[in-house]
């Protein structure tokens, strides 16, 4: 007899069930991967708890040789289960095998990182006038709630976590259903570092909101760290706001991916079709909008066509798959009705949409669609998608390539693509983004800042100004007595 999996949630050093138990399904197929705790307010209530009592009486938060220890540690025992996780990811969230790599690889950097920024100090000290000493401390802020997403929930957990705890803050994490499995293991590799300890890291699955509600408003959680999308973090900013804890967010995006005449075709249009389809499009810096400048944009037109109808879509299990499944069935319906209502007001160049016949109609996949479009405050420019679908939009001079791709409430990235060596400073300075690529896509590194202008967010992550948003800056002033 065959058993299924089963996930648990980690709290106070221990492994817990929950009330409720889920079922964890591969979006490929529909079938049943296995069966997690489901947790909620309870779960919540006793990560919180848990997170307090360790930052308060532990020596996680003045100990920064125990905290660069613990992060060398977790990210060696995360390496060597990398190809577990690797397959694990790609078999739960969708994503192709190459794409789940990308993710485990990267957050094991990730941790190195942090960990080595746990051992630097800043601050300043100054002798302001005669006798008269001033100094500036870091301290940690205290307890951190970590709310992070389905799409790529290792490394935008980690993205999170790992800077909350090289600075000394201890964490409370929450993490979606749709990689409940997922989740576990990445809680087991946390969980199997010995110099972490009991209560420093608490984590749990949860379906619903309950949990994710209270570790937004309760008075013991210092700041909160969520990326997802942008109407969400509306909610959390007002749940927030009584406490007036610290806020971490990193929400939505609609990148433009600015196509200039002179750009190298041949270099640039594989590169917009990753980033149309990469994570299936689930991604907040999806390439969702192509804007051509007029020279190039037939060319363009027909060759980004070809591109992405050549694209192979299937599940990660198959070799030849370019492109995986949505996270599920409700997303791929959602996406297929958001390109049949587009073709009311804009031009359909790629269909894609619903598979809806053959094997992979069992599973959630679509085809990528392009959709060429010329006002910019139609739905299809101005919301996040969050599927493998991406308008086509044309401009005549730079002045309104900026102009069309500041038009949406979005600022989480954008690329240039030119031959024009001041060209990408000039316009990149006038983009409202905070991230900015020229001729290529998607390059982010752990030692630069990442985050929004506008409506997707609120700080950075990544950099050392992650270690900020979890930190409090303490200013001490010393009067030295006069010698007699």
């Amino acid at each position: 007899m065959t058993t299924t999996p089963h996930a648990r949630n980690h709290i106070d050093g221990l492994w817990t069930d929950s009330a409720t138990i889920g079922r964890s399904t591969d979006p490929a197929t529909g079938e049943v991967l296995g069966t997690f705790a489901d947790g909620g307010a309870a779960e919540a209530r006793a990560s919180i708890d848990a997170a307090r009592r360790a930052f308060e009486t532990g020596d996680w938060a003045r100990d920064r040789d125990l905290r660069a220890r613990a992060l060398f540690e977790m990210s060696d025992r995360m390496a060597a289960r990398r190809d577990e996780l690797v397959a694990l990811l790609s078999r739960e969230n969708g994503k192709i095998p190459a794409e789940a790599a990308l993710e485990v690889d990267l957050t094991i950097s990730k941790i190195r990182y942090y960990g080595a920024l746990a051992l630097t100090e800043s601050g300043r000290a100054s002798e302001v006038k005669p006798g008269l000493y001033s100094m500036t401390l870091r301290q940690p802020v205290g307890v951190a709630g970590v709310i992070a997403p389905w799409n790529s929930p290792v490394i935008l957990s980690v993205r999170s976590f790992a800077p909350a705890l090289a600075a000394g803050a201890t964490v409370a994490l929450k993490l979606p259903a749709q990689t409940a499995l997922t989740n576990s293991m990445l809680f087991e590799i946390v969980a199997a570092v010995k110099s972490l300890p009991k209560g420093v890291f608490n984590a749990f699955t949860e379906s619903g909101s309950a949990g994710a509600r209270l570790i937004v408003a309760d008075p013991e959680v210092d700041v909160v760290s969520y990326t997802g999308s942008t109407h969400v973090g509306r909610t959390i900013m007002a749940g927030a706001s009584p406490t007036l804890k610290g806020m971490s967010l990193e929400l939505g995006g609609k990148t433009p991916m600015i196509v200039f005449d002179d750009a190298d075709l041949d270099a640039a249009v594989p590169v917009l079709t990753k980033a149309i389809t990469t994570f299936t499009g689930q991604f907040c810096m999806a390439g969702s909008r192509v804007l051509v400048q007029r020279g190039i944009a037939d060319t363009l037109r027909t060759r980004l066509s070809a591109a992405l109808e050549a694209v192979r879509v299937g599940p990660g299990s198959d070799p030849s798959s370019e492109m995986g499944p949505l996270i599920d069935q409700a997303n791929a319906d959602r996406v297929d009705n958001e390109i049949a209502d587009a073709a009311e007001y804009a031009k359909i160049l790629v269909r894609g949409g619903r598979i809806t016949d053959g094997p992979l109609a069992r599973g959630a996949f679509v085809r990528p669609a392009l959709i060429e479009v010329d006002d910019v405050d139609r739905p299809i420019v101005q919301e996040e998608m969050f599927g493998p679908v991406a308008t086509f939009e044309i401009f005549d001079t730079e002045t309104d390539a900026i102009t069309r791709a500041n038009a949406t409430e979005f600022g989480l990235a954008a690329a240039i693509w030119t031959r024009d060596a001041d060209r990408p400073l000039r316009v990149g300075r006038e983009l409202d983004a905070g991230t900015v690529w020229t001729n290529t896509w998607a390059v982010v590194v752990d030692q630069m800042e990442e985050g929004g202008f506008k409506q997707s967010g609120v700080g950075r992550l990544n950099g050392e100004r992650a270690l900020e948003e979890f930190q409090e800056i303490k200013h001490i002033v010393h009067l030295a007595p006069r010698i007699a």
